[in-house]
């Protein structure tokens, strides 16, 4: 399943040891789940990461972090926009994971924030893809973890 996962939830599965965040992000590990990425959703999630307050809940150094977009285009399917979609989205930090969404074909946009991504105006574009709290969208995924963690995810072998 091709999905775009905004930041929110990047960050709260990182942060988290349990939830259904932490869930989706195990389900990309295990590559049940093939997140779309472009080059500005990358500058976004290293920059929301290397924040102070993140590097703390996470655990994570900003020299970890350095190796995640690395690590996360090896699971993902990275777009390249030649023409952007660009639909107008309440929020416009939020129009870089809408564009991947339309232009990836993405079955779902995982997010807390769904309000950001009411679109502005209807003749800029559609996103027309479905949107879904973390919540809500794995209690459509069937799968779950066992015993699987995250820990080594970002860390150097």
């Amino acid at each position: 399943m091709r999905v775009v996962i905004d930041t929110d939830v990047l960050l709260s599965g990182l942060q988290s040891p349990s939830g259904a965040s932490r869930i989706i992000v195990i389900a990309v590990r295990e590559r049940l789940l093939t997140p779309i990425v472009n080059l500005g959703m990358l500058f976004e999630h290293e920059a929301v990461l290397k924040r102070p307050a993140n590097l703390r809940a996470t655990g994570f150094t900003r020299s970890d972090v350095d190796l995640f977009p690395d690590a996360w285009v090896g699971l993902s399917d990275r777009i390249v926009h030649r023409k952007p979609e660009r639909p107008s989205v309440a929020d416009p930090d939020d129009a870089v994971f809408a564009n991947a969404a339309v232009a990836g074909l993405a079955d779902t946009l995982i997010t807390f924030n769904i309000g950001d991504y009411r679109l502005t105006d209807p003749r800029g574009g559609s996103l027309v893809v479905r949107l879904a709290r973390p919540g809500e969208f794995l209690r459509r995924l069937t799968w779950r973890p066992s015993t699987t963690s995250l820990s080594g995810f970002l860390r150097r072998s």
